[in-house]
C-alpha cells in the first residue's frame, strides 16, 4: 500500500528540483594551494569582492512602475512611467520618460517630464523638451531654452550640497 502523498509528492519533488538545477550557475572550484600558480597566489582574493559593478536600473517605454521606493540604484534611467520615491547618484528621464515622486541624487538629466520634490546635490540639467514641476532644490542648474520650470525652486546652501543620505 502507498503511503498518503507518498508517490506523488515524490514525483513533484523530482520535477521541482530538476526545474531549479537547470537554471543554477555554475560556481568555479574553490582556490586551494595545490592547483594555482605562485603569481595567483600574490593576488589577494578580496580585491574581486570589493569591486562592486554599477547598479542601473532602466524603466522601458512601456512600463509603469508605481508605488515603490527605489533603493541602492546607482543610475536610474526612466523611459516610461514611474511613481517612486528616490535616492540615487545619477537620473536621467529620457524624453518620453515621467517620474513622479520624490528624488534625492547627485546628478539629474531631464528630457522628459518630472513631476514632486527633486533635489540635485551635484547637478541638474533640463533639456529643451523637459518639463520639471515641484519643490525643486539644487546644487548647480542648466536650463535649455525651451524648457519648463515651475514650482517651488531654490538653491542648496554648499554643506547641504556636500552632504549624500547613507541608508
Amino acid at each position: 500500500m502507498l503511503q498518503k502523498d507518498g508517490f506523488f509528492r515524490k514525483q513533484r519533488e523530482e520535477k521541482r528540483d530538476d526545474f531549479f538545477r537547470a537554471g543554477q550557475a555554475v560556481s568555479p572550484a574553490p582556490v586551494t594551494a595545490a592547483n594555482t600558480t605562485e603569481a595567483e597566489a600574490t593576488v589577494p582574493a578580496a580585491t574581486a569582492t570589493n569591486e562592486r559593478k554599477e547598479a542601473k536600473l532602466v524603466v522601458g517605454p512601456d512600463i509603469k512602475l508605481k508605488g515603490v521606493e527605489i533603493s541602492d540604484c546607482d543610475t536610474l534611467i526612466v523611459e516610461g512611467r514611474v511613481e517612486a520615491t528616490l535616492d540615487s547618484r545619477v537620473l536621467e528621464i529620457t524624453p518620453h520618460g515621467v517620474f513622479q515622486g520624490t528624488i534625492a541624487v547627485d546628478n539629474a538629466e531631464i528630457h522628459g517630464r518630472f513631476e514632486g520634490e527633486l533635489t540635485v546635490r551635484k547637478q541638474l540639467v533640463i533639456y529643451g523638451a523637459g518639463k520639471v514641476s515641484g519643490k525643486i532644490r539644487y546644487a548647480k542648474i542648466k536650463v535649455e531654452e525651451g524648457a519648463e520650470l515651475s514650482g517651488e525652486i531654490s538653491m542648496l546652501d554648499k554643506a547641504a550640497a556636500g552632504v549624500r543620505k547613507v541608508a
